[in-house]
Parts: structure tokens; C-alpha cells; sequence
């Protein structure tokens, strides 16, 4: 940033404090408190040199190297809001973002990283994520992030070098992982996928943790061996870009016409319905729902085995099991 650094940097430091202080309050970290040392440290704003914000027909463009000194302030204190940043966009479509940070915390919580882990991120976004982890860890070369996009893979580089971070940053598609960096001892993934796909399965350790979105949800798995790997999901709520590449395509909206109004707008319901699209129809999905109690999150599971993967709802051995993509 040049010639702003000087004006910009305090800025930053007491706008990532403040984010600090915030996600505290939250209680995000309990579990883990050496993520609050990662978030105070690694600087947000070096990831985000400019990003977009909804206005009203559109989205406007906010960045650091603007000339005007009070939108320099608008960008690194947006930098440091506690909400996801658009980066980019094609068309009008969200190709990229920087996830909300006090997610990103709960998911660096859940995945449970221990000192010396072999981690692997799929969709590298900025990189700010890859920078979290590198410095939690301690080693750049115990983190792998991958994406499929040259010009994402290439922008987080530069910000992650900017930032004094060098983890490997991969140009490729995240559902095949990423084999010459194997074994893993975490996966991570940071856009949604329709299932989970088998090639992390096989390049993670016995006992390894894979935290994925899936249907609106964050579902943690534990691998068994090769090709088996079980778990629930976390109560939290996620939305994210979708992954582009094999592994990417979307079933279709299921159509929820002649369904009550309450279910239709009960996010807990809609999360039941994209879990299951493909094996319920929205009327079997809909009965399930209201005769289990409306079941959270939390009681929803994934299994993955025997060349398949299958949801299931309370036991993965129980009535209620459908397959996934």
C-alpha cells in the first residue's frame, strides 16, 4: 500500500482488534483459545485489497489504494467487519469471497488441529484462511490450499506473501484433492459440495477430520481407513460458493409448491430438503420433519463406505437413511 501504510495501519490494528474482541464475546473459541492469537495476529485487510458491497442495483467496489482518504477508511474498517466479503464477481455471479470471520473461527474450532498436523484447504478464497492455519501451526509447509481458478490461486499467493506467509498454494480442482501433498491429517473446505468426494477419503490418515458445508450445514467426519469415514453435522448454519470443477454440480431447486408456508420459510426444514434432494421427495422429506420433532442439525449424519455415501438422521444404522449424490 505504499505511501497509506502509515495511515492505514493503526487503522487496521484497532479495526482487527475490535473483530478480536467481538468474536471473544461470542464465545467462538472457547474450546481453542490459541485460534484468538492466529485472529489477532494475521492482518485481514492485506487479503481483501478491495472487495464489494451490496448497494442498491448492485454491488460497490471498495478498495485501499482509493485516493480518497475517507474511503480508505471505509475499506479497511469494512476490512474488519465480522461479515463475508464479496472479491469476486463474473456477471454479476459470486465467484469468491472471504468468509464471515467468526465462522472461519468456529471451523478452525471444530477442526480440531493439533500441533504438526498436515492440513489441506479446498478453495483457497483470498488466502487468508491458509494464513490462519499456517500461523496456528507454525510451519507454511504443513499447509496445503488448493482451488481451481489460476487468477484466485495466483491473488492469494501474492496476499499470503505479503502477509509473511508461504504455505503450498495449489492451482487445481479441490474434489480430487490434492495427492502429491498426501497424506493429510485435516481436510477443511471452504465452498460447498453435493457430497463428499472419495479421492479425501484416500489421501487422509487413519483417524484424520474432514470439516465440509454440505446442505447448508458444516459436517465433520472422522476416516476410518481409505474409503470409510463417519459423522455429524455442527449446529451452525453455512452458505457458501458453491466448488467449481468435477465435483461441483448442483442438483436442482426442489419445488416446495402445496407445502405449508411454515416449512417453507423453516430453515432447519430447507436444510432437510437439501440434504435429502435426490432421495426425498419434498413431501416424504416434509412428514419426516414434523413426525422427528423438527429435528437441528445436529442429529443429521453422514456416512461414506462401500463406494457410496448416505445420510441419516439420529443413527447411522437407523430408519432413516437416504443416499447422497
Amino acid at each position: 500500500m505504499g505511501a497509506y501504510d502509515t495511515e492505514i495501519d493503526p487503522l487496521a490494528a484497532a479495526a482487527r482488534a475490535a473483530l478480536v474482541a467481538e468474536i471473544d464475546a461470542e464465545g467462538a473459541w472457547d474450546e481453542d483459545p490459541v485460534w484468538r492469537e492466529a485472529f489477532a495476529q494475521v492482518p485481514r485487510h492485506l487479503f481483501v485489497p478491495y472487495y464489494y458491497v451490496g448497494v442498491r442495483r448492485g454491488y460497490e467496489r471498495r478498495w485501499g489504494e482509493s485516493p480518497d482518504p475517507e474511503a480508505r477508511e471505509r475499506w479497511v474498517r469494512g476490512a474488519y467487519a465480522d461479515v463475508p466479503l464479496a472479491t469476486r464477481l463474473r456477471d454479476g455471479e459470486l465467484l469468491s469471497s472471504s468468509s464471515q470471520p467468526s465462522l472461519m473461527a468456529r471451523m478452525l474450532v471444530a477442526l480440531r488441529v493439533a500441533d504438526g498436523d498436515r492440513v489441506l484447504e479446498v478453495g483457497a478464497g483470498t488466502g487468508y484462511n491458509a494464513a490462519l492455519l499456517a500461523h496456528r501451526l507454525g510451519d507454511d509447509d504443513l499447509v496445503t490450499t488448493v482451488d481451481l481458478e489460476p487468477e484466485i490461486t495466483e491473488s492469494a499467493a501474492r496476499h499470503l506473501a505479503a502477509a509473511g506467509y508461504h504455505p503450498v498454494v495449489v492451482t487445481g480442482d479441490g474434489a480430487r484433492g490434492v495427492p502429491e501433498r498426501a497424506p493429510f491429517d485435516r481436510i477443511i473446505a471452504t465452498c460447498a459440495l453435493p457430497t463428499v468426494p472419495r479421492a479425501w477419503l484416500a489421501q487422509c490418515r487413519r483417524g484424520a477430520r474432514i470439516l465440509t458445508p454440505l446442505a447448508t450445514g458444516l459436517l465433520t467426519l472422522t476416516v476410518h481407513d481409505a474409503g470409510h469415514a463417519e459423522g455429524r453435522f455442527l449446529p451452525t448454519a453455512a452458505y457458501f460458493v458453491p466448488l467449481r470443477g468435477a465435483g461441483s454440480a448442483e442438483p436442482e431447486a426442489a419445488d416446495v409448491a402445496g407445502l405449508p408456508c411454515r416449512a417453507r420459510e423453516e430453515e432447519l426444514f430447507r436444510f432437510l430438503l437439501a440434504l435429502s434432494r435426490g432421495a426425498l421427495d419434498p413431501r416424504e422429506a416434509y412428514a419426516l420433519w414434523e413426525r422427528e420433532g423438527r429435528p437441528d442439525r445436529e442429529r443429521y449424519g453422514v456416512t461414506v463406505g462401500g463406494g457410496c455415501a448416505r445420510a441419516w438422521l439420529d443413527d447411522p444404522e437407523g430408519p432413516h437413511i437416504w443416499p447422497l449424490p
